[in-house]
């Protein structure tokens, strides 16, 4: 099982998230799962220029050369990917966010009927098939986590198989 853990937090492994991210990572390796943690705060990523090269004139390649090269050959390996980030207005850290938003090359432009829901589809080379979250959250109330959890569901449902985020 290969695994890869985008730790969206600023304090990359010394804030709670970090910290939260540490202990599944350690669990995940006691299981035998090999891990690669890239804290995206270290990246240099521009954001999705919406040119659908990746789509039509180099498919699986964004046009944009960038630290974001490295993340999609990562992913495309990954079996799971595991999103780590506090919540920040009720949603991921925009350095995480721009990640995710320029991982459009793992898919095609074609669309499929998934549950009631129009999907992209899933490029062949990509293993993906499960996304997991980890959390945290500087108010008490879990309802806190819901519209972070609700955009996590329903974007990374296009990239990961049919498996649902955990």
């Amino acid at each position: 099982m290969n695994a890869l853990v985008l730790n969206g937090s600023p304090h990359r492994a010394k804030g709670p998230t970090g910290q939260m991210a540490a202990a599944l990572v350690s669990g995940m390796t006691e299981a035998g799962a090999s891990l690669r943690t890239i804290n995206v705060y270290d990246l240099k990523v521009g954001g999705c220029l919406g040119c659908f090269t990746c789509w039509t004139r180099t498919p699986g390649l964004c046009a944009v050369r960038d630290d974001m090269d490295e993340v999609l050959a990562r992913v495309r390996q990954a079996d799971i990917l595991v999103l780590a980030t506090p919540v920040y207005c009720d949603g991921m850290t925009g350095p995480l966010k721009t990640v995710i938003d320029r991982l459009i090359p793992i898919v095609h432009g074609a669309a499929e009927l998934r549950e009631g829901h129009m999907r992209h589809v899933r490029r062949a080379e990509t293993k993906l098939h499960t996304i997991a979250l980890v959390s945290t959250c500087g108010f008490v109330e879990r309802d806190n986590f819901d519209p972070l959890i609700m955009h996590v569901r329903e974007s990374p449902s296009t990239w990961a198989a049919d498996t649902p985020v955990r």
